[in-house]
């Protein structure tokens, strides 16, 4: 089991945004008793997933209805205090594909994502923190994709060297940018 509080607090950070990240992560989950659940508005644990495809050459994106854009897989942990658990769920309930290898056991990265306001099932949610950990996958790209309707509007591999000319949320560039980089 990952348990959340131990996947962040023996994450080993490779570059300062992750030791300053880290910092905040820290001091919000052993501040707020409920860090894992939705109903803490300011920040709350996520956990993500990037994809690649056997050879490393391709990414698996899906297209996100409330970001507009092309992007990674994962989800609230919803209580959940099972990072890992929570990463792969995600992974398979938004693509379809239930067999993967992990690039590695532990996190490949962690970071503090800003969530804009947005609506989400007719309810309006207020700016907020995502306090993230990724996860490195391989798939097999061959295998027939099923997207979450509820999450995209559709799935595709892109090639390593052109993704980023379909992701259209500039702050995520850098991050997507450093958990490949770590993949291959």
């Amino acid at each position: 089991m990952s348990h959340y509080k131990d996947v962040f607090k023996n994450y080993i950070p490779l570059i300062e945004q992750e030791v300053i990240d880290q910092r905040l992560i820290l001091d919000h989950i052993h501040t707020f008793d409920n860090a894992l659940s939705r109903k803490n508005l300011v920040a709350h644990v996520t956990s993500s997933v990037m994809i690649l495809n056997q050879d490393k050459t391709k990414v698996l994106l899906g297209f996100h209805h409330i970001y507009q854009s092309w992007g990674w897989f994962g989800g609230h942990n919803d209580d959940d205090p099972d990072c890992l658990h929570v990463a792969l769920k995600e992974a398979t309930e938004e693509t379809g594909l239930s067999s993967f290898i992990k690039v590695m056991e532990e996190p490949i990265a962690i970071d503090v994502i800003y969530v804009g306001n947005h609506i989400k099932k007719g309810n309006y949610v207020p700016d907020h923190l995502h306090l993230n950990v990724t996860y490195g996958l391989i798939a097999d790209d061959t295998l027939p994709l099923r997207h979450n309707e509820d999450e995209h509007k559709g799935l595709k591999w892109f090639d390593l060297d052109d993704f980023l000319n379909h992701v259209t949320e500039p702050r995520m560039e850098p991050v997507y940018n450093k958990i490949i980089s770590r993949m291959i």
